[in-house]
């Protein structure tokens, strides 16, 4: 039997030095995928919101969506610690209602463990999760549910209180129980310091190498949807461009009659006589060919 990555098992890689890797999944065949390559750890990210759902933001994305793909994402998993974002509104209004709403990604979705973002105003949610027995992974930096409130999508920490601030708030998270943090748009050198002062590991988006590990969006480290990457971002395939070229063959093929071919087709079985097709299609053809003759009789 395979064994399941722990919270403690990410914890124990920090201190071994081992790099973590997390990547997103929002489906069963990707989950799958990223689970028999070892990825260790896999965020079912609020990102689903615009790479698989089209929106602008985050923050439209619903608990019933995330439950539908942390859903998906779960059954192909076998091995992976599966974290699920909170969506917006659903750990804002009271530690209490995040109790049950992060229960539910836990008891209905599957996950191991549930992300939410934010600092001071979350510590006290954080620790009545734990308490619960729900490991909570942090994010700071760049909290892409405050997009409006920080002015867009862009770096942070950038002065000596913004900097401050991210310190307290990652301790505060530590001492709250949190197994790990997300840093998010944050200045390299901020992002290493801070790793350094933790004791749990940092995961970082857009904070440099000094974090204790990374995490991307899969669509970007694919680059499965057309344009161009966030500066974070990295390609390591061109699958837009796969994707488009294999759906246009495929037209192509239809189109001209290449496709289906005998290899994707299905002959007559043995004891079905050509012959006897050939009668019942002659049948049915006089039944139709009597039936249009009366059609046209009747009509005026």
């Amino acid at each position: 039997m395979t064994q399941r990555v722990t919270v403690a098992d990410i914890v124990a890689m920090k201190r071994r030095g081992e790099r973590i890797v997390m990547l997103t999944a929002y489906d069963y065949p990707t989950a799958r995928l990223l689970d028999e390559a070892g990825i260790p750890v896999i965020l079912v990210g609020d990102s689903l919101g615009n790479t698989v759902l089209g929106y602008e933001t985050t923050i439209p994305v619903t608990l019933a969506e995330m439950l539908h793909h942390t859903k998906a994402v779960t059954r192909a998993v076998r091995r992976a610690l599966v974290v699920a974002d909170m969506p917006f509104l659903t750990f804002q209004v009271s530690p209490e209602e995040a109790l049950r709403n992060a229960g539910r990604l836990v008891q209905e979705g599957g996950a191991q463990a549930v992300k939410l973002e934010g600092g001071g105003p979350v510590v006290e949610t954080v620790a009545r999760l734990v308490q619960a027995g729900i490991p909570v992974m942090g994010h700071l930096g760049l909290t892409p549910q405050s997009v409006h409130a920080l002015g867009g999508f862009r770096l942070q920490a950038r002065t000596a209180p913004a900097v401050r601030q991210l310190f307290a708030d990652a301790l505060a998270l530590e001492q709250a129980g949190a197994f790990a943090i997300v840093l998010e748009l944050v200045p390299t050198p901020v992002a290493r310091a801070v790793s350094q002062l933790l004791h749990i590991p940092t995961i970082g988006i857009g904070a440099g190498a000094g974090c204790d590990g990374q995490v991307q969006v899969l669509t970007d480290l694919l680059h499965l949807l057309p344009g161009p990457l966030p500066r974070h971002a990295r390609a390591y395939a061109d699958l837009a461009t796969v994707v488009s070229e294999a759906v246009r063959r495929y037209a192509d093929d239809v189109r001209s009659g290449a496709f289906p071919g005998e290899a994707e087709s299905f002959g007559l079985p043995r004891d079905l006589d050509p012959e006897i097709l050939a009668a019942i299609a002659e049948e049915f053809g006089s039944r139709r060919e009597g039936g249009d003759n009366e059609t046209r009789a009747d009509s005026p």
